[in-house]
């Protein structure tokens, strides 16, 4: 799939044949790249409903999507470090400098008053985003859900590149996930349950 991830997919059986279509039962697991280890999870059996106004059905399990979390987060994908990330381009002798993530000391000093006692300057902050446990992902009738637990700890980067850290805190969220085609376009929509 990619550096981090690869996929084993192989028939649970013979194609069915009919006249109408042929049924092709693949058994997918996503592994962690070179790692070939079981996944600590049991595929379950489950059917399509049968039906005959389209060309292709293809159906995904949730045991594709838990291999593919256990797979990431084995990986370490799913953490993250966010700093300040300047882009510089240079157009007519003249250099410019862009800022994509501008969050201070002084901008979280606003809200945690301890951190507006350590640092009077304000410092460009750096984040780190962790997930502590493996991503839970469950289908539902028109969506999917997926539960992630994980921590974030909060540095300050200070002006000799070195960080002192701030604050960590937990973080629990449950988020839903729904696709829908428009426009012959696979569009999801997110949203937050808590």
């Amino acid at each position: 799939i990619d550096d981090l991830a690869e996929i084993d997919y192989s028939l649970n059986s013979l194609p069915a044949v009919f006249r109408p279509f042929i049924d092709l039962d693949l058994k997918g697991i996503v592994y962690p790249a070179g790692n070939y280890s079981g996944p600590p999870y049991v595929a379950a059996p489950f059917t399509i409903p049968d039906q005959s106004d389209s060309m292709l059905y293809l159906a995904f399990s949730e045991y594709f999507f838990q291999t593919c979390s256990f797979a990431y987060y084995t990986a370490g994908a799913f953490n993250i470090t966010i700093a300040e990330e300047v882009s510089r381009t240079q157009r007519n002798g003249w250099l410019r400098t862009c800022s994509y993530f501008n969050i201070s000391t002084e901008i979280f000093g606003s809200i945690i008053p301890e951190v507006a006692k350590y640092s009077v300057t304000p410092y460009p902050v750096m984040l780190k985003l962790m997930a502590t446990e493996i991503p839970i992902i469950s289908l539902e009738q028109d969506s999917f859900t997926a539960e992630i637990q994980g921590s974030m700890e909060v540095f300050a980067v200070l002006p000799d590149s070195t960080t002192h850290s701030l604050f960590t805190m937990n973080i629990a969220a449950n988020t839903s996930i729904a696709l829908n085609i428009f426009d012959q376009k696979l569009m999801g929509s997110l949203c937050l349950n808590r």
